[in-house]
């Protein structure tokens, strides 16, 4: 099993990230300051995708499935072609949850029967996959801090198996007390961040605490 980075293996990507250079293995966050943000980085997480010929799984809350799916028909995409195509499958994120979370713990079983009948779908025709989840988000919204750096390193565990880029977000505003510890909680499950292009973003806690500039 793939070990994760230490701290003086991070790299501190700029938000126009571009994700074709994304590995397969890596498992990428951006802790955003605002869903317009968050939203422009995951349309190019998905667009640049779908350009490359890539299936695109997004696991989003209701809301932000919502806005994705306006921005891609605004940008000329057809969602019934995409889905069509295998090259976009997306779930609400309560809805997966319920499907693997039992007594506020992720059911690695179930998690796994989950993820890997997403993948194996998306995987038809020997396409290369990417994915967004943010049931992580929503455990952590609900404080549920160590459900979510569990399901996290299921995450890791099953994208090391499948060789597929992972990609989650965070709001900032989801940080309210003691941010370093949280910050770092969440960081050392993931092997890439973005920056949110603010200076003085919760993000950059993590990359003073660990030397970063």
């Amino acid at each position: 099993m793939k070990t994760l980075k230490t701290h003086n293996d991070w790299t501190k990507s700029p938000g126009n990230v571009f994700w074709a250079e994304i590995a397969p293995y890596d498992h990428v966050v951006q802790i955003y300051d605002n869903d317009e943000t968050f939203l422009n980085t995951l349309f190019a997480f998905v667009t640049d995708g779908i350009k490359s010929k890539d299936c695109v799984i997004v696991i989003a809350t209701k809301p932000h499935l919502e806005s994705l799916n306006e921005k891609l028909y605004q940008s000329g995409f057809s969602l019934d072609d995409l889905s069509a195509r295998n090259l976009y499958l997306s779930l609400d994120a309560e809805a997966a949850l319920s499907k693997f979370m039992v007594n506020d713990w992720p059911d690695a079983t179930l998690f796994l029967d989950l993820v890997s009948s997403l993948i194996a779908k998306a995987k038809k025709d020997n396409r290369r996959v990417r994915a967004f989840g943010e049931m992580v988000a929503v455990l952590w919204a609900r404080e549920q801090v160590g459900a979510t750096v569990r399901l996290e390193q299921l995450w890791n565990q099953f994208c090391e198996s499948q060789a597929f880029c992972l990609f989650c977000a965070y709001p900032q505003s989801g940080f309210t007390q003691d941010a370093v510890d949280s910050v770092l909680h969440i960081c050392s499950a993931h092997s890439k961040m973005i920056s949110t292009g603010n200076d003085r973003g919760i993000s950059d806690i993590y990359y003073k605490s660990v030397g970063i500039a």
